[in-house]
């Protein structure tokens, strides 16, 4: 018998003689529960950093497509790429539009178009949303809570008039 083999020996026979703590009655539940709420807590951490990781893809894509308010023209009908996002099916998920303005811009009606199949929380059963608001100069976030609830998918268009002068944005909306 080697070294290592007799210092486990001998140190198992000095804790045959130590005497245990009996676990208390509920010992055994906090301890599953501690060990649930763990898996849980990584679990919603995952979640959140694909959640996190979702929204900065959409708010990318968004800036894509809301990059200059009234300052450029509407996209060319003829070109075949549209921004887009993905989102799955009967699953909130917040999309964030960005409107960058030259200027403040007062009373400006923006009118959102949804395609069918998909809601806006807070808004079931409209497929098209309109409300007055303002933009400050610089940029202006809005984001959108939308839920599929079919997987058809579509495009979601934004158009913010202000004045004589309006402005049609278009999304291209995936459903997984």
């Amino acid at each position: 018998m080697n070294t290592d083999e007799r210092q486990e020996r001998e140190l198992l026979d000095l804790l045959k003689d130590y005497p245990a703590p009996q676990a208390d009655a509920g010992f055994y539940d906090r301890a599953l529960l501690k060990a649930a709420h763990r898996g849980a807590r990584k679990q919603r951490n995952r979640w959140l950093a694909t959640g996190f990781g979702s929204a900065l893809a959409a708010g990318l894509a968004a800036w894509v497509v809301f990059a200059f308010l009234l300052g450029v023209p509407v996209q060319d009908a003829s070109e075949p790429t549209i921004p887009g996002v993905t989102i799955a099916l009967e699953e909130p998920k917040t999309i964030r539009l960005m409107f960058a303005s030259k200027q403040s811009l007062d009373n400006a009606m923006l009118t959102v178009s949804l395609p069918d199949g998909v809601e806006l929380s807070g808004f079931p059963g409209q497929k098209e949303i309109t409300w007055e608001t303002s933009l400050v100069e610089g940029r202006n976030v809005l984001p959108l809570t939308l839920v599929a609830l079919t997987p058809a998918g579509g495009e979601v268009f934004a158009r913010l008039e202000h004045g004589d002068k309006d402005q049609v944005f278009r999304l291209k909306l995936n459903i997984s």
